[in-house]
């Protein structure tokens, strides 16, 4: 996920929100995603789970400056 120099439409990836109610593999796609320097931001529980598996993750109410509408019980 570089720069494209062959194609300069082809941006990379700064940033992907991440909030999915099936976590089944979330984790792999995740690092996936910290390998290439991709910061994750993410919601309640797919959060949760991301940070227990130690991946850095960004609250999507730090991007937002609004609190979560679904949370985690």
């Amino acid at each position: 996920m570089t720069e494209n120099n062959n194609n300069p439409g082809l941006r990379k990836i700064r940033r992907a929100l991440i909030s999915v109610s099936d976590k089944t593999g979330i984790v792999d796609f995740a690092r996936a995603l910290v390998r290439y320097d991709v910061e994750i931001i993410s919601t309640g529980g797919t959060a949760k789970v991301l940070r227990e598996a130690a991946i850095e993750v960004r609250d999507v109410s730090d991007i937002t400056g609004f609190a979560e509408m679904m949370t985690v019980v």
